[in-house]
């Protein structure tokens, strides 16, 4: 949809949401407003997690001489889901002068003071948040109402739709009043909402957003809200990570809900990671492991120390496997040292410190044989520096960045550019070999319209991929959906600045920065390739691998998700 219909769109949808406003007393009492949010399509039961906070969207549009300012409410509650919001914290808007207007003295995007803008519950059902309808204005306030919901169906269905055709027949007799109207259009509004494209309203929501078309956000999100469902199809549950986003967007709560939703280890030992089970479900993380080992061990062929410093060592899975082939050399194995780098997110996957990581390692390494020492260095990548690394003389290092140098902030983000300086530190390492494994996709230095859209793309691609894999109600990988993508999904849409740490960029800008730092692209070899091809054997058909211009490009039908290339 070009930008011209999108405005058109949220012009109109601006309107009838005005007019939802004049009328919300009678609209919640039809179940219009309340039950939005809360309920899951296909009446599918919502898969609640116990450890979410639950986030009020509260909007409140105070009156004064300065015009309608419009407020969102912040945390009030312990938890809560990315599916479900009790019917108390459900948007209720009271009828204002300008509904569509915001405050010249507030931003839109401004946390306030905790409020509420409740209904009266006194007030009559004849009458709009306390004003009489009566007269000739009810009969042009309905034939205006009538033109709109007409050009927003005609927008969304199209001139032939049967609803447009059908719904318009009992206002030949005469107009009712407009609260009535209002409520009986709305229910009508509930009932095409099956008929909607999904990823339109969405955009068209997210446009609003961006426009800080609030009146219209807040609208739209009450339409998604019919429309999305953990439980759903792909495009239902990414919908409803999406929808969070820009609910947090709103709240200026994304940082927020960022951190509540870290990977973290169940207590107990029988149940597994959630970033396992899509370890499991998904080649993704397997891609990162399996071609950065092949290309490690191909350029230590003949090197008797190895020194491997691993920018996101997590539980050091990875290396158990490049323990175990290099335990094989002819020759004997080599000294192998290992270097793991530590964040928050890995402390709480692993369910403890790094010294977890170097018994297992070291375990693995003294069965098979092979020469071993473990070095921490417990800290987030941006801190790291020269002397954090143990660098020693004579041995031959290898460096791995897998899925981390996009959590580096770079010049659009800081003056320090960490992203760029660990390329020069590490350069200066002189390095056998540094292999990189990144996400296909351009949402660092985006404006908010184009990132939206470029996370509608992607992650469509991805929910695909998760979809083939497990029953759409089954709640370990609605669990890892929720703690291990939706997160990366919320930050991306609703923060800014150093706030949003999940920056992709393409391969091409990657190869741009690797060039200006000093390296050269390190040549992939025909059996990377096949341990690849190998490895998707166990996965869907709709997996595709492609090498092209010296690096490997893992994706899902059309779409590429990943690369993973290799530089010195």
């Amino acid at each position: 949809m070009s930008n011209f219909h999108l405005k058109k769109l949220t012009r109109q949808i601006s309107i009838l949401f005005q007019f939802r406003c004049k009328s919300h007393k009678n609209i919640e009492s039809s179940g219009g407003v309340q039950g939005f949010y809360h309920h899951a399509v296909q009446d599918i039961d919502p898969y609640h997690l116990s450890h979410f906070q639950i986030l009020e969207n509260n909007v409140c549009q105070d009156i004064s001489s300065q015009g309608t300012s419009v407020s969102f409410g912040t945390y009030k509650e312990q938890y809560f889901t990315l599916e479900s919001c009790p019917a108390t914290a459900s948007l209720v808007v009271c009828d204002s002068p300008s509904v569509a207007s915001v405050s010249s003295n507030r931003s839109p995007f401004s946390p306030q003071d905790s409020q509420s803008c409740l209904s009266d519950q006194h007030h009559s059902s004849e009458n709009t948040c306390g004003s009489p309808i009566s007269g000739p204005s009810s009969a042009d306030d309905s034939n205006e109402l009538k033109n709109k919901l007409r050009e927003l169906e005609i927008s969304l269905l199209g001139p032939e739709s049967d609803i447009v055709d059908s719904r318009y027949c009992c206002f030949k007799g005469g107009y009712r009043q407009t609260a009535s109207v209002a409520r009986w259009d709305w229910d009508k509004m509930v009932e095409m909402i099956p008929k909607l494209d999904l990823k339109q309203v969405l955009l068209t929501c997210a446009h609003a957003v961006s426009e800080e078309d609030i009146p219209t956000a807040v609208g739209l999100m009450d339409v998604l809200g019919r429309m999305v469902s953990v439980s759903g199809n792909p495009i239902q549950r990414l919908g409803a990570y999406l929808l969070e986003g820009l609910r947090a967007r709103l709240e200026s709560s994304g940082s927020l809900i960022y951190k509540s939703l870290k990977c973290k280890e169940p207590t107990s030992s029988e149940l597994m990671t959630y970033m396992h089970i899509l370890y499991l479900i998904c080649p993704y993380w397997k891609f990162a492991y399996v071609s950065a080992n092949d290309v490690i061990r191909e350029a230590m062929v003949h090197e008797s120390r190895i020194h491997v410093i691993d920018f996101q060592i997590a539980q050091g899975s990875q290396w158990v496997s490049l323990i175990q082939d290099l335990a094989g050399r002819p020759g004997g194995p080599p000294f192998i040292r290992i270097t793991g780098i530590d964040d928050s997110q890995s402390f709480h996957a692993r369910g403890g410190g790094l010294d977890i990581v170097g018994k297992r390692l070291s375990k693995v390494a003294e069965s098979c044989g092979v020469p071993f020492e473990f070095h921490s260095a417990a800290m987030s990548g941006c801190e790291v520096e020269l002397q954090n690394l143990g660098i020693r003389s004579g041995e031959a290092v290898a460096v791995n960045f897998p899925y981390v140098l996009h959590h580096m902030p770079d010049e659009s983000v800081s003056t320090h550019n960490h992203r760029d300086r660990l390329l020069r530190l590490v350069k200066s390492l002189s390095p056998k070999v540094v292999t990189l494994v990144e996400q296909e996709s351009n949402t660092n230095t985006s404006s908010f319209f184009s990132r939206f859209l470029e996370t509608l793309d992607y992650y469509t691609a991805t929910f695909e991929s998760i979809d083939v894999t497990r029953a759409r109600d089954d709640k370990q990988r609605i669990s890892a959906e929720q703690h291990c993508v939706a997160r990366d999904i919320v930050n991306m849409i609703a923060c800014e600045g150093a706030e949003r740490v999940e920056r992709h960029e393409l391969l091409g800008k990657w190869r741009i920065r690797f060039s200006m730092a000093g390296f050269r692209p390190y040549p992939l070899s025909s059996s990377v390739t096949d341990a690849i091809r190998n490895l998707l054997k166990e996965y869907h058909e709709n997996y595709r691998l492609e090498q092209r211009d010296g690096a490997l490009y893992l994706g899902w039908m059309n779409r590429a998700l990943a690369t993973s290339s290799a530089w010195c």
